[in-house]
């Protein structure tokens, strides 16, 4: 009975190790674009999110975060097809 209550139990997270770990959206690594163009890149999560919601409130379509990897593939893509 002893072994299975200890089985059940979950390991306690170390929260203090949790939330000093660098994390990648700390990073200036987002890009944010629209269906037309990167609207801005190099940026925090948090700074990506606060564009965001800036060019919304402008009403521009197709917005989303990714990364700045992802955007200069599209970026290339729309050179190489000269969209």
């Amino acid at each position: 009975m002893q072994a299975k209550k200890q089985e059940n139990k979950k390991p306690k997270k170390n929260r203090a190790s949790a939330e000093n770990a660098p994390s990648e959206l700390n990073e200036p690594r987002w890009s944010v674009v629209s269906f037309e163009a990167r609207a801005a890149g190099n940026l925090t999560y948090a700074q990506a999110t606060q564009k965001l919601a800036e060019l919304a409130a402008q009403k521009v379509a197709g917005l989303c975060i990714i990364t700045d990897e992802a955007a200069a593939r599209i970026d290339e893509n729309r050179r190489r097809l000269k969209l």
